[in-house]
């Protein structure tokens, strides 16, 4: 991308994805992105999971209800959890840290889709964290708070049309 506003209208979110894997060149890049993001305090909380076993995909793609289906055929999965006792602000550090994998994967032209797995359940009523936690030995102290599933895209996504911003929810000054 040539610069940070072309990114943010090109960014889309991708739930189908090629064959083709990922280099390892590309996966230290979207880490490092994620290592670098802001934390309140800079307590830097986040802990990454990275999944690029087909079966381990398949099975992560299945903790919860709905909505983790692309999961199954992404080149990889980076979990995103965090110890909630370590700082108050695991959430929102988590989100950004998530944000900008997700840039990071648009400006090397792969597809991203955000999975969120906190406060969410499967059929039987288990937590997705809770199921993640059994697949990948993730602590139990540990909260999960999304999944970025990642790879080649496999679909064709129109940019955003800056003429259909929601202008109507900026208030200047006052709500």
């Amino acid at each position: 991308m040539n610069n940070f506003h072309e990114l943010v209208i090109n960014r889309r979110s991708y739930r189908r994805y090629t064959d083709e894997l990922l280099t390892p060149d590309q996966v230290r890049l979207i880490l490092e992105a994620a290592l670098m993001s802001p934390a309140g305090k800079r307590k830097n909380p986040w802990h990454f999971v990275v999944v690029e076993d087909r079966e381990t995909l398949r099975q992560l793609s299945l903790v919860k209800d709905a909505g983790a289906a692309p999961l199954a055929d992404a080149a990889l999965a980076i979990v995103v959890c965090a110890d909630p006792e370590e700082s108050d602000t695991w959430v929102e550090d988590c989100a950004i840290a998530s944000i900008q994998m997700q840039l990071q994967c648009a400006d090397l032209g792969l597809g991203s889709v955000w999975i969120q797995m906190r406060n969410r359940y499967d059929e039987n009523g288990n937590t997705a964290t809770y199921n993640i936690r059994q697949i990948l030995s993730i602590p139990a102290n540990y909260e999960v708070l999304s999944a970025i599933s990642i790879g080649h895209p496999d679909e064709v996504r129109k940019p955003y049309d800056t003429d259909k911003l929601q202008w109507e929810k900026v208030h200047i000054g006052k709500f």
